[in-house]
């Protein structure tokens, strides 16, 4: 599977953003995916992510109620819809998807990876 992150770029704190990662190879609908952040001098941490049915989603305390994980296995796209955004979402974006596993928080759960798209809030 690859993917192909995109969608990021500078907005002023409260504004919205959504990205989108679209996949390519491997069957789509049976990876669970995910969206994680990382900022400079930071591990990379969990955002959101959505099973493989899209029946399940998660989200890290730090998000949750601002943005929404949603997937189209038409399109073998995963997007991240932001809202309220603040300074701390100043970050590297990156969508990756797991096989055979239901949502994760955890990096190394995930077998694929994005190159990555940066978020910047400006306060």
């Amino acid at each position: 599977v690859q993917l192909q992150a995109c969608g990021g770029g500078l907005v002023q704190a409260g504004g919205s953003l959504r990205l989108s990662c679209a996949a390519s190879g491997r069957t789509f609908s049976s990876y669970a995916l995910g969206w994680f952040r990382q900022s400079p001098g930071k591990e990379r941490e969990f955002a959101a992510g959505i099973s493989w049915s899209g029946g399940n989603k998660d989200y890290a305390d730090s998000v949750k109620g601002r943005f929404t994980i949603s997937r189209d296995d038409v399109k073998n796209t995963v997007y991240l819809q932001m809202n309220s955004l603040k300074p701390e979402d100043t970050a590297v974006y990156y969508c990756a998807a797991g096989a055979g596993i239901g949502v994760s928080r955890h990096v190394d759960r995930y077998d694929y990876w994005g190159q990555g798209t940066q978020v910047t809030v400006s306060s």
